[in-house]
């Protein structure tokens, strides 16, 4: 019989009770215990829902208070030395400082894990680095699992992993150089959980889906050479990507079984069957674990049926990946159209389309009743009049090369905006949204819940918004944003006004931290009725006699951060978006707006993970930005930004995209990540942001002039713009005021420096 398992579940909880929990405790509202009541909570209900979905086992050790790869590094005793924290006895407090900051030290760096939208704290190494052990709260999660007498699989990220999505703190240290010590700690966990009876547990290597070469691939060996003699089973996982490539070395080494991500790379199964021995587990992820659609339970079942005769209870099924991808259940929309909801399954759904396939596997006839009505939903989507707009069909057919470029190279176009936009040196500006006040998110619940008629909700945003407007000109920043008041999401806002996409009501997934999103779910032809943005640019632009910037998502983002269908290509959706944003865009020029940010902080996300698949993906994802972007005169100014990335690896994609500005994150990594725009010679202009809006920490004028002096030494003055980070949305106004008021303190002292050399040099 086939085995079922998971590689992790959503740890918000269906109605968030995490973050609302975290949040309450980090204003001081509650304590730790109460924090740790709701998080025991959590688990218990979780493992309960595994169990009563009869999975062989429940997974232990993917819940994390803020992040997993920062659990590790508390249990590993890891802690970045700057803190000054005793890694055994971290407090919950100390630990939300590691991933917050203080007002003594920044937080710890943030950036993408692979190529999803979820967000890990980079582990900070070096040469003195220890691993000698932290706190203990993996193994007290294992102990409450078995006190409920669960069949328990906890789950670790691996040594290698862990080590790749880590940064030297001392230049040029080789952090694989730490490996011996890495290993005897991992050890001395395995040991740990073999004393507590566990059978199996589950390492996630997925870095084995990268293009690793040399030591980095030669280390698996040493490595698994050791666990694999613990005493413990270890399922090696793999996800996000093929690992097929490395199956002859990881079918060698001493581990119990492996996991492979069936639903990103169908085409490796045939290398596993034939690579791994028959005596290994061989675990498919054949439910797509970071997408919402139902299974075709039928089909997949049918797929696995010779490999079920071959393997027998060697054969896991499973999900491509941990389920924190995706919602938690379906069970609480009560809004969504009956037809699209028939169409998909959350995490808690999943969990029952396992046990479906392991039935049909083992008892064909037991489990057709189940699988006629997932063809029957299936049948429903392929033939729905709602899925295909004959409008959108006949705009793509339109579609042409000229369209996705600008009438005139960057030189030209800036030319132009000079003499027409009359900006200082080092213009001061922000990425887009404003703190949303409970006030703000008062009147967006009472407006859905029919409480506030339209006319009146609309006052309220204005109010706002006039507000906004008045603080950016008392602080005196250059370009204005109108705040984006009545935006509940980036990508959400937008797919509200669009034809082709559905809503959820409890849709939330975990961004990073306490922040969730709700993404949309892209079901039909994406069609624009309407302009979305217009009216509310026009109505700041006429508040202030400074220019405002009309900010929108740009094409790729609106992809990759919806759940997207399956039924077509994704560069036709992109395209479909892009001619959705151009039209925005267009209208945004005829109304007098004439700075337009298209967001795409998800454009460095869409990358696979392996470099011979990148060049299509840059290809269509550039062209749909350009496109976008491309119908405006060279008056107008395209801004675009992008955040939490690594970057310096597609350089010549993002100037291929030709905004005349981008603005990227560069605060946490003191901005390092610029060396590399640098070194390529960014031909645009370019916005570091010189302070971390998802921290509370208010960064002094003199830090932030040194960042901007650290920026002179690499982008010329000249293309220099001065902003925060990312958004501000998630701030609260005293701290936003602030630090904005540094921002722009340190950016006048340095024009005014810079201006004083030039103005000295020509006297000369």
């Amino acid at each position: 019989m086939a085995c079922t398992h998971i590689h992790g579940f959503p740890r918000i909880g269906a109605n968030r009770e995490l973050k609302f929990a975290q949040e309450s405790f980090w204003r001081g509202e509650s304590d730790d215990a109460y924090l740790r009541s709701v998080a025991q909570a959590l688990r218990a209900r979780h493992w309960e829902q595994q169990r009563a979905a009869k999975l062989d086992f429940v997974t232990v050790g993917d819940f994390a208070y803020y992040d997993p790869m920062l659990n590790l590094t508390a249990l590993l005793g890891a802690l970045p030395e700057r803190f000054g924290f005793e890694p055994a006895s971290l407090s919950l407090a100390q630990y939300y400082e590691l991933a917050r900051g203080n007002k003594a030290q920044p937080a710890m760096e943030m950036t993408k894990w692979f190529d999803t939208n979820y967000h890990y704290l980079v582990p900070e190494l070096g040469p003195d680095t220890t691993f000698n052990g932290g706190v203990s709260w993996f193994f007290d999660e294992i102990d409450e699992a078995l006190a409920l007498n669960l069949p328990v699989k906890p789950v670790l990220i691996g040594p290698i992993t862990y080590l790749w999505l880590s940064k030297s703190q001392t230049p040029g240290f080789d952090r694989l150089s730490l490996l011996p010590k890495l290993v005897i700690r991992y050890v001395r966990i395995l040991d740990a959980l073999k004393q507590r009876g566990i059978e199996w547990v589950q390492i996630d290597e997925p870095a084995l889906c990268l293009d690793l070469e040399g030591e980095w691939l030669e280390a698996f060996s040493a490595v698994y050479d050791v666990l694999g003699a613990s005493g413990v089973k270890v399922l090696l996982a793999t996800y996000f990507d093929t690992a097929a490539d490395h199956a002859t070395l990881v079918a060698q080494l001493p581990v119990h079984g492996v996991h492979i991500d069936l639903i990103r790379a169908p085409e490796q199964l045939e290398v596993w069957r034939k690579a791994l021995p028959a005596d290994k587990v061989l675990s498919a992820g054949v439910v797509d674990g970071r997408n919402v659609w139902r299974a075709d339970l039928g089909a997949i079942a049918g797929s696995l049926q010779t490999l079920h005769a071959e393997r027998g209870d060697q054969l896991w099924i499973a999900p491509s990946c941990s389920l924190q991808h995706v919602p938690v259940t379906l069970a609480s929309e009560k809004k969504l159209d009956a037809e699209v909801k028939s169409w998909l399954a959350f995490a808690t759904e999943k969990l029952d389309e396992l046990g479906v396939i392991a039935l049909a596997l083992r008892d064909p006839a037991a489990a057709q009743a189940q699988l006629a009505a997932t063809d029957a939903a299936l049948a429903t989507r392929r033939s729905s009049s709602a899925v295909m707009n004959v409008l959108v069909q006949r705009k793509v057919a339109t579609v042409t090369d000229a369209m996705a470029s600008r009438k005139n190279p960057f030189e030209d176009r800036s030319r132009v905006q000079r003499h027409s936009l009359k900006l200082p040196l080092l213009p001061t500006t922000t990425i887009g949204s404003f703190p949303q006040t409970p006030a703000i998110r008062q009147a967006r619940a009472a407006y859905k819940r029919g409480e506030l008629r339209a006319l009146e909700y609309l006052e309220r945003m204005r109010a706002e918004t006039a507000t906004v407007v008045r603080k950016q000109e008392e602080l005196g920043l250059d370009v204005l944003v109108h705040g984006e008041v009545e935006r509940n999401d980036m990508v959400e806002y937008f797919a509200e006004r669009l034809w082709g996409y559905a809503l959820t009501e409890s849709g939330w997934v975990q961004n990073y931290g306490s922040q969730c999103v709700k993404p949309p779910i892209i079901y039909g032809d994406v069609f624009r009725p309407e302009p979305m943005i217009v009216d509310g640019a026009c109505y700041a632009q006429s508040l202030t006699d400074r220019l405002v910037k009309g900010v929108l998502t740009g094409p790729v983002t609106m992809l990759e951060w919806s759940f997207v269908r399956d039924d077509q290509p994704r560069t036709t959706t992109a395209l479909q978006l892009a001619l959705v944003i151009r039209d925005e865009v267009l209208d945004l020029e005829k109304a007098g707006i004439r700075i337009v940010q298209i967001d795409e902080p998800a454009f460095r996300e869409g990358l696979p993970l392996r470099k011979s698949n990148w060049a299509e993906y840059l290809e269509w994802a550039t062209r749909a930005f350009r496109i976008a972007a491309g119908g405006v005169s060279d008056a107008t100014q395209i801004h675009t930004h992008m955040c939490y990335s690594e970057f310096n690896d597609i350089l010549p994609a993002i100037a291929a995209l030709d905004a005349d500005v981008i603005t990227i994150e560069t605060s946490r990594s003191s901005m390092e990540l610029l060396d590399g725009f640098g070194a390529f010679a960014y031909p645009n202009g370019i916005g570091p942001g010189v302070y971390d809006t998802h921290s509370p920490r208010v960064p002094s004028v003199e830090t932030m002039q040194g960042l901007l002096e650290r920026a002179c030494e690499v982008i010329p003055a000249e293309r220099l713009w001065v902003n925060p980070d990312c958004g501000l949305k998630t701030r609260g106004w005293p701290e936003t005021e602030a630090a904005l008021a540094n921002m722009i303190a340190a950016a006048r002292t340095l024009r005014q420096k810079l201006e004083a050399e030039h103005n000295g040099a020509r006297a000369a």
